[in-house]
């Protein structure tokens, strides 16, 4: 019962996010903006404007696998948004160059995040094999310790998903009040930028629901043992 509760919605937030932001970003790809400036364009004005000139711009394969790696300095763009001129494609790339701007001004939130990396790239790596095993070994002193152990590597998660909710939330500010500041899209054109990126902010609040949603459940699962 309290699986259905406390994951099952989030499974339907999860699909719903994903659905919201594929259908968003599929609508305004199609939207070309007046200027015709690439998305590729966009992220470089946007990190000059910034005085960062350290960062190199590339092109990924995939959809949206759009990021920025601070490790490396550099900013990934897809395909359709490094050489696409549409709305999406422009609002996409101002996020990502926005990550660069915070890695230069030393944004507290990214500082926060990329310090969790390690960690959370751990965490990840062993939480399949600590989430199954107590279906193998059962529920006894074994059992009870890979749950437990479950709950250190969602607490790492959750803590991850948290702090990245305002580092993508002030990427995608900084975005939007740099492509009309530069001149780059037009006041009128913000709406389809509002409109993806928005979309694409449910994604980070979903992830976050889940991560919690699970930690909370196996919380139930160690008190319930203890008890």
């Amino acid at each position: 019962m309290l699986f259905l509760i406390l994951i099952v919605p989030t499974f339907i937030l999860a699909f719903w996010a994903q659905s919201k932001v594929t259908s968003t970003y599929n609508k305004f790809v199609k939207v070309p903006s007046r200027g015709r400036i690439t998305g590729a364009e966009a992220a470089a004005a946007v990190m000059r404007n910034a005085g960062i000139y350290d960062v190199d711009i590339v092109q990924v394969r995939g959809k949206l696998t759009d990021h920025y790696d601070p490790i490396n300095k550099k900013l990934a763009l897809s395909q359709d948004n490094y050489h696409g001129t549409s709305l999406a494609a422009l609002g996409v790339a101002a996020h990502e160059a926005g990550h660069a701007v915070q890695h230069k001004v030393g944004y507290s939130a990214l500082k926060a995040r990329m310090a969790l990396v390690p960690v959370t790239n751990i965490a990840s790596s062993i939480l399949p094999w600590v989430i199954i095993g107590p279906f193998f070994l059962g529920l006894g002193a074994m059992g009870g310790m890979l749950t437990q152990l479950a709950v250190v590597c969602y607490l790492v998660l959750t803590a991850f998903q948290l702090i990245t909710l305002p580092v993508e939330f002030d990427a995608s500010r900084r975005a939007k009040k740099q492509l009309v500041a530069l001149g780059i899209l037009g006041n009128d054109e913000m709406v389809g930028v509002d409109k993806t990126l928005n979309a694409a902010a449910w994604t980070y609040v979903a992830a976050f629901v889940s991560s919690l949603a699970y930690l909370l459940y196996l919380l139930t699962m160690v008190m319930g043992n203890r008890n």
